[in-house]
């Protein structure tokens, strides 16, 4: 198929993108506005010699209301719908509108068709290569299956959200390179306005590679637009020291007191520059990649230098500022905000990227921050593959390779149910687009008692993607209620395959959820306080068949849950006083953190807490593994 004229559907991609935007922006205000949840309250401390928690640690600080809404946040999800939640705010809880409250957004969208989006773990016995979850496949797909004016499509919105949550003297800053740098410009005159350009900053970095048949590429692109005509620019903080060439070069004055200086007569008068004042930078920026060894290495692809960020948000924002990247990846604009005194909130689809942020974050030992995902609601429009006219022809097909009967339209008109013959069992199947969680399962369990009249024994829920309170729902709804994965490959199974070649072979394979075990807690009351015991057990795995793993991969993950299972946890944290709303991790440790153990490769898998005196309490472990998967156990002590 001939790739589509960008010329020709460049007023087609803004017509498009401007309606999509108005009507995300007019339903801001309706019922079923998108909402985050709130995953974890995370107060950084790290696993080390030494933990102990004083009765300051428990106070109102967590509540939910106008406290969450000065807290900085991590989100994972389509950005956006995660700028939907962030404009249309949660009256519910106290969080309020953030439109026209954002001083400084940079994002760094991907801008290359060809990119590996594999992330690569490294397990006891070597790396594998995790691929992509489901709901980023959709994604990356969306983004690049008609090339740039794909890539354009998603953008678009984005860029018009982004201006509505700028405040009037906010910027932007959007960092692409040479695949797409020259169409995104234009889309960006359209949305901030030719007058609000900046500038187009180069960023030159010096990386190993010669090509023979044309000139090296050493840049990036950085558009900076702002909003108004007071746009806020930090004269002062963007300044960089001067190089002693040209110190020696141009300070060849003295001044009355015999410091060196360069002397100018402007307007009548003498003004005096210093060489400890320095410069504004020029619109061409040399600042190295982080090198190998740097601790700010966090294992990231498209990680970018600290100094980078350091000199954007420090021209463009003040302390106290609210800074915003929805492409977060290795976490490096929310890391230098928080050093730099500045409010952030970081987004990203990618389980892996949030991941590595919330690590990073935690290593930093930033302030409390909100670790959230979207509500229980994602996009229903199905564009990853031609298989299939829409989600309800998915769903039965799933349904089928399952073993169930889909429901005639004059049955149930809701095409995603089927039932088992013969058996009284439903079968439910969700969308690839969505984020399976307590909502859909009380659902679930609702139709067994009402749909075709109700008397259904269980039902049965298959779903792709999985939100992090999966594992407390299944535990609430176990009486009438089984959730099985739905393998990820099934979609290029089916492409390959086809349907009949996989109902004749019968080799779909739906798998339970992960799940961890711990030993009993162990309590210990001492004069000052409760002493918390707390061990990891087991972790039992998803089916490798299940994970969008390399079949060669899928075979080391075998060994490593049969050798040592609990090496697939990479991070895990507790909440001693859990309230069964909110998970407060008040205590951490992940693989990198060798300052228990010495082993990047392994968490500890014991926890010693000093907390306060209580006769009762509801102790929260939460676990994720190396692919993204959460669990959760709740234990009374």
């Amino acid at each position: 198929m001939p790739t589509k004229s960008l010329i020709t559907e460049l007023p087609r991609i803004v017509a498009d993108g401007n309606r999509e935007a108005a009507a995300i922006l007019d339903r801001l205000s309706s019922a079923n506005r998108i909402t985050l949840q709130t995953n974890e309250v995370v107060l950084p401390a790290k696993a080390s010699s030494e933990m102990r928690f004083g009765s300051t640690g428990f106070q109102p600080v967590l509540q939910a209301g106008s406290l969450y809404s000065q807290m900085n946040r991590l989100i994972y999800g389509d950005n956006l719908l995660a700028m939907q939640a962030l404009l249309a705010g949660d009256p519910a809880t106290g969080l309020p509108s953030l439109r026209g409250k954002v001083d400084l957004i940079y994002i760094d969208p991907p801008f290359d068709s060809k990119a590996d989006y594999r992330t690569k773990l490294t397990l006891p016995g070597g790396d594998i290569n995790q691929k992509p979850t489901t709901i980023e496949q959709f994604a990356y797909a969306d983004t690049w299956k008609d090339g740039t004016v794909s890539y354009l499509r998603m953008l678009y919105p984005r860029l018009v959200l982004m201006r509505e949550l700028l405040s009037d003297h906010g910027s932007i800053y959007v960092h692409i390179d040479w695949h797409v740098g020259h169409y995104v410009k234009v889309l960006m005159d359209e949305i901030f306005g030719k007058e609000n350009f900046r500038n187009e900053i180069i960023w030159y970095y010096s990386t190993l590679g010669r090509p023979k048949d044309r000139f090296a590429l050493k840049h990036d692109t950085i558009f900076w637009y702002g909003i108004t005509e007071k746009t806020f620019f930090n004269e002062i903080d963007s300044r960089i020291p001067y190089t002693q060439q040209y110190i020696d070069s141009h300070f060849r004055d003295v001044d009355d007191e015999g410091r060196q200086c360069r002397k100018r007569f402007d307007a009548g008068k003498w003004r005096v520059y210093y060489p400890d004042e320095g410069m504004i930078p020029n619109d061409v920026w040399e600042i190295p990649y982080e090198n190998s060894m740097s601790k700010e290495r966090v294992n990231y692809a498209t990680q970018k230098p600290t100094a980078l960020l350091e000199r954007i948000i420090k021209s463009s924002s003040n302390e106290g500022d609210l800074v915003c990247d929805f492409f977060g990846g290795s976490g490096t604009t929310a890391a230098v905000a928080e050093r730099l005194g500045r409010r952030w909130i970081t987004s990203d689809i990618g389980k892996p990227a949030t991941l590595v942020m919330r690590k990073r974050l935690i290593d930093q030992e930033v302030k409390p921050f909100l670790y959230q995902a979207i509500g229980d609601y994602q996009k229903e429009m199905m564009h990853g593959t031609r298989l299939f006219r829409n989600i309800g022809d998915l769903s039965q097909v799933v349904m089928q390779l399952y073993g169930a009967l889909p429901f005639t339209p004059d049955q149930v008109a809701d095409r995603n149910y089927g039932y088992i013959k013969d058996e009284r069992t439903l079968v439910y199947v969700d969308s690839p687009n969505k984020l399976t969680g307590r909502a859909t399962l009380r659902r679930a369990s609702e139709a067994t008692q009402s749909l075709l009249g109700g008397g259904w024994k269980k039902v049965v829920v298959l779903a792709w993607n999985f939100s992090y309170d999966i594992s407390q729902a299944i535990e609430e709804y176990k009486q009438n209620v089984e959730v099985l994965v739905i393998p990820p490959d099934l979609l290029d199974k089916l492409k390959k395959q086809g349907f009949t070649k996989l109902i004749q072979d019968g080799k779909v394979r739906f798998s339970g959820l992960q799940y961890l075990t711990l030993h009993p807690i162990e309590k210990h009351t001492l004069a000052d306080g409760d002493v918390l015991t707390i061990r990891l057990k087991d972790y039992v795995q998803l089916s490798p068949e299940n994970i969008p793993l390399e079949e060669k991969d899928r075979e080391a993950v075998r060994r490593v849950m049969n050798d040592d299972p609990l090496a697939l946890i990479e991070y895990w944290s507790i909440d001693p006083d859990y309230d069964g709303v909110t998970f407060r991790s008040l205590w951490q440790d992940y693989r990198e953190n060798t300052a228990m153990d010495h082993d990047p490769l392994h968490c500890v898998y014991r926890a010693d807490l000093t907390v306060p005196h209580r006769e009762s309490r509801a102790v929260c472990v939460k676990a994720v593994d190396v692919f993204g998967f959460e669990s959760v156990v709740v234990e009374r002590v």
